[in-house]
């Protein structure tokens, strides 16, 4: 499978996040940029998830699909359902709502979030109140390439 590049404008891989996409502050999306969009995608999937969440490893905090194959997803991307503006995207839930739901560990805990970026070659048909679990299935046997960044979160971090 191929991998994409994924980067974003905000942070660096395995870099400290700003505070304007934490959920102790804005809570706004950040801009992602993908590389490598292979041939034939015909929508992107987004995944967003703890990795250190101390009870449930994974924890879901944004899951989007049917994205145009664009190199660039804007930051601060609406919350709610379907989204048109800036960009279509269809958000199910995720840490309860439908959006994005950024970083809020608890304490002063830093904790890494890993966004996954998916190249489909199909237009995903599920419910908009599909959580992670559904995504991964629909998007199962349709992966033309994906791709991770990390960043890390911790409230009163001096970067």
């Amino acid at each position: 499978m191929n991998e994409l590049k994924v980067t974003s404008s905000q942070f660096e891989n395995e870099g400290w996040m700003p505070d304007s996409v934490a959920g102790y502050a804005e809570d706004n999306s950040p801009e992602l940029i993908i590389d490598n969009i292979p041939e034939g995608t015909i929508t992107l999937a987004i995944a967003m998830d703890d990795l250190d969440h101390p009870i449930v490893k994974g924890f879901n905090h944004w899951v989007a699909w049917n994205l145009a194959p664009n190199n660039r997803i804007p930051g601060s991307i609406p919350k709610g359902a379907t989204i048109e503006n800036p960009i279509h995207i269809e958000q199910g839930i995720g840490y309860g709502k439908h959006g994005y739901r950024g970083p809020k560990p608890p304490f002063n805990w830093n904790h890494r979030y890993r966004f996954t970026i998916y190249a489909l070659d199909t237009k995903i048909d599920i419910s908009v109140n599909s959580k992670k679990e559904e995504l991964m299935e629909a998007i199962e046997d349709h992966v033309l390439a994906s791709g991770t960044i990390i960043g890390k979160y911790q409230r009163h971090h001096a970067s």
